[in-house]
């Protein structure tokens, strides 16, 4: 598989929201200070700047974030795993948007397309444009990591995410976008120094809850682009190089089952082997339960087993039974 950069076009009415300069330098600071920040984590924390409050404002805030992208833009906005009603959506909204990965509606403009063309010419993100050598493969897998988010040409709203664009309370949660980044950047340190009462809970909550946090978040969603279509296995028959990456399962929330994901796109469950854990369904299925969420596409076992590169796996699909013998 030899892949060639896509010379990618937009609606000349339809705004391109990573085209001027002051917009790549805003994400080229949202990619580089958290990751630095990470690097910086051993040191700081060795030196003592680091408490229960900062970790439980940490874990807080990633799970928050990561929800609102893992459940909310992801299976829900993009994919349309399940249907619920406008005070989840808005919330769900607000949660992904303040992972700092952009609006709703490019968000999922890029992702979609990125079904429609996975690891082929026009897909905005695979490691495999560049070609199949190791030069090639790392190459592109820098880019399918967060080189990508410097192109200028990102996916149409207009073709890939109209329905997003035509929602008015999603329209409402764009405008506000503003508002939201500086929330979610300065809330963690408000309730450091709050809590702790000082300047110095402050300063380290902001470090742990917000540079790192947002860092981690970042760098675990990129992973599924890059990573998760290099490495791992690929138990399931799909048209792409997809795979499932283990050691990512509990960071992503379930996103690293990618090789179902690719199989069957709308499914809620992406983790659908036994012992794949998938905390976003988990987090799904409970909302079912209290009737905030309803139409849930869960995965049929049938379905999955006939996706299944080796059918001796039948018996590690979950709620899958065998045909009785006749």
């Amino acid at each position: 598989m030899t892949l060639t950069p896509e010379v990618q076009s937009t609606s000349a009415s339809e705004p391109v929201q990573l085209n001027s300069a002051g917009m790549r330098v805003t994400i080229g600071v949202f990619v580089v200070v958290p990751l630095l920040a990470v690097l910086a984590a051993i040191p700081v924390a060795w030196g003592g700047w680091l408490s229960w409050v900062d970790v439980i404002l940490a874990v807080a805030f990633y799970a928050i974030t990561a929800i609102g992208i893992t459940v909310g833009y992801h299976r829900y906005f993009t994919h349309g795993s399940f249907k619920t009603g406008r005070g989840l959506k808005i919330t769900l909204g607000i949660m992904g948007s303040m992972a700092l990965q952009g609006s709703v509606a490019q968000w999922v403009a890029d992702h979609r397309k990125h079904h429609k063309f996975s690891d082929e010419v026009g897909d905005p993100h695979s490691p495999w444009r560049y070609g199949t050598s190791k030069r090639a493969v790392a190459k592109g897998l820098y880019y399918a990591h967060v080189g990508w988010l410097f192109d200028e040409n990102q996916s149409p709203i207009s073709k890939y995410a109209p329905d997003i664009a035509g929602d008015k309370d999603l329209r409402a949660i764009s405008r506000w976008f503003p508002a939201i980044v500086v929330g979610t950047l300065l809330l963690p340190a408000v309730l450091g120094g709050l809590i702790t009462w000082s300047w110095a809970g402050a300063l380290t909550a902001f470090f742990w809850a917000t540079l790192v946090r947002v860092a981690l978040v970042h760098h675990v969603t990129w992973s599924v682009n890059s990573i998760c279509h290099v490495f791992g296995t690929r138990p399931f028959e799909s048209r792409d190089l997809s795979s499932n990456v283990w050691w990512l399962a509990l960071p992503a929330l379930g996103e690293n089952w990618h090789s179902l994901h690719h199989a069957e796109p709308t499914a809620a469950r992406h983790g659908v082997l036994k012992g794949q854990l998938d905390i976003s369904a988990l987090l799904i299925r409970s909302l079912e339960r209290t009737h905030l969420v309803r139409d849930v596409r869960w995965p049929k076992p049938e379905r999955v087993v006939a996706k299944l590169k080796d059918p001796s796996m039948a018996k590690r699909v979950r709620g899958y039974r065998a045909p009785a013998a006749s």
